[in-house]
């Protein structure tokens, strides 16, 4: 399993346990009391490792190439999904996943950035990098699912949207701005979750929402702290300097108002527990989907304007 170079003598601790258990089943020997001692301690030492990172190994766990990533949530909390393709002007951007599922008995839109476990894949979905065609195929569905009254569930994991040359000559710039203008009025409740990485406008591009979830050990910031690093200071090494600064955490979001809620992780990152972190963000979403649709539509959408246009007001 990958494991993070902070995480290095929860590893060794880990990999202790694991030989003892491996000698105690072939050597029929009773080691309980030593391995359970050894446990103890390493629950103590997760406690410790896992209290109180700092922005920089939060924004490394965000990056866990096993953290679950938006196919995997629809797969564990959600049934009949039918994905949807295609920008009906250019073609299918991999990189965003849009379509119809149930979660519950609620049907809903979700949309969400999607990376890939392999090379191949990544390749294939861009690194979760989104073009264009990407957020006019979101922003179809969001309108689609207006048309229809259903609720939008977006999950956003991306290091940014794809600044290549071919993005900028179909407008990447344009779609984004265009996404962040009419999610403003849709007359549909919109729940948005940063699950891992939130970067900049490509997180944006998706995350105009009536409720801002974030997980624990996910960031959410204007750039990615190499990008600040390598502007402020020219060195991109100074990243973990970068990420203190930015403020990118949950609890400095939530406490500057940006988002609405931290969802909280299994110990160690959301990998480390797939179906526990599902089961915590299901119930957030349901319980947010819940008090949104009580809400008049027009009044719906007037709180999201307002939302959005006091954050970094100083009245």
């Amino acid at each position: 399993m990958h494991r993070l170079d902070f995480e290095k003598p929860v590893t060794e601790l880990e990999k202790k346990i694991q030989e003892l258990r491996n000698f105690v089943s072939e050597k029929k020997i009773d080691l309980s009391s030593e391995i359970g001692r050894l446990e103890e301690k390493l629950e103590h030492l997760k406690k410790d490792t896992y209290s109180n990172l700092s922005a920089w190994q939060k924004v490394q766990i965000a990056r866990h190439p096993l953290r679950p990533y938006t196919l995997d949530y629809i797969d564990m909390m959600m049934t009949d999904f039918m994905e949807l393709h295609g920008d009906r002007i250019f073609s299918d951007d991999k990189a965003i996943i849009a379509g119809f599922a149930k979660l519950e008995n609620q049907k809903v839109a979700v949309i969400g950035h999607q990376k890939g476990r392999d090379t191949k894949e990544n390749l294939r979905r861009n690194f979760g990098c989104a073009h264009p065609e990407g957020y006019r195929k979101a922003l179809r569905l969001m309108q689609l699912a207006e048309t229809f009254n259903l609720p939008v569930v977006i999950f956003i994991d991306t290091p940014g949207a794809y600044p290549g040359i071919g993005a900028e000559e179909r407008g990447q710039a344009q779609a984004i701005a265009l996404n962040l203008r009419e999610m403003s009025c849709i007359q549909t409740p919109i729940i948005s979750t940063v699950i891992g990485e939130g970067g900049s406008g490509g997180a944006l591009g998706i995350g105009v929402a009536d409720r801002v979830l974030v997980l624990e050990n996910a960031y959410y910031s204007v750039i990615s702290p190499e990008g600040c690093a390598a502007i402020l200071w020219k060195n991109g090494s100074r990243a973990p300097d970068a990420a203190e600064v930015l403020k990118l955490t949950a609890a400095d979001l939530l406490k500057m108002g940006i988002i609405d809620e931290i969802i909280f992780e299994p110990l160690g990152g959301a990998h480390r527990d797939p179906q526990k972190m599902t089961g915590t963000l299901k119930e957030a979403l349901l319980r947010n989907l819940k008090a949104l649709k009580a809400q008049d539509k027009e009044r719906l959408v007037e709180l999201r304007y307002k939302k959005f246009r006091s954050i970094g007001s100083l009245g």
